[in-house]
């Protein structure tokens, strides 16, 4: 019996983190991760304030927490479904329509989590700019790695520069992110596909593999 009223609050308190990371996640796309407060998570979704503190410990642990689950959701919505397409050119284009696809379909109402959070915290220091610049530097090297598996396979040309291709392409989603956000239009997106498509036909070895 004791085990099982454990399990019970363990499951509990499962439920109420996944809940307000929900809501973390979002505040911290439109204002940052600073506007996170235990007490207007407790407000806002009727907890306690002691509850939800228990949870996290300290409002640097929230921090933390929600871009550990913002980081989380990236994969889901971006990184895990470019993986089932093959490897190749097709997947570096897949990649970045999944981005745009992310940013257009604001699976985060503010757009991008982390380009948000990312100029919040650039010029800082600590525990929370340093998990922001790891979840900033994995996603590149996941670009390049893409590229670079598209190059040895004979899809890009041989000279290609992986990181050098990568940061265009990642520049071209981030503007289209900001100006779509800023404007509250989606043109920016089209011009992004655009430019993307008209790069990847440059440095492809058969440029009709890119629609």
């Amino acid at each position: 019996m004791a085990g099982t009223r454990l399990d019970g609050r363990v499951e509990r308190g499962n439920r109420t983190r996944q809940l307000v990371l929900s809501r973390t996640v979002d505040i911290a796309s439109v204002e940052g991760l600073e506007a996170l407060s235990v007490g207007r998570l407790a407000t806002e979704l009727r907890l306690s304030k002691s509850g939800v503190f228990a949870l996290f410990g300290s409002k640097q642990e929230l921090q933390l927490a929600t871009v550990r689950e913002a980081a989380r959701i990236y994969v889901e919505q971006v990184i895990r479904p470019a993986a089932e397409t093959p490897a190749g050119v097709g997947r570096v284009r897949r990649l970045c329509e999944l981005w745009l696809d992310y940013s257009q379909g604001r699976v985060f109402p503010g757009g991008c989590f982390f380009y948000e959070v990312i100029a919040e915290f650039d010029a800082r220091s600590g525990p929370v700019h340093d998990a922001v610049v790891r979840a900033q530097r994995e996603w590149t090297d996941h670009v390049e790695r893409t590229i670079a598996e598209a190059r040895d396979l004979g899809d890009l040309h041989p000279d290609i520069d992986a990181p050098q291709l990568a940061f265009e392409l990642i520049a071209l989603m981030e503007t289209a992110n900001a100006v779509s956000v800023l404007r509250d239009e989606t043109v920016a997106y089209h011009r992004a596909r655009v430019a993307i498509t008209s790069r990847l036909r440059a440095a492809a070895t058969d440029p009709s593999r890119i629609p």
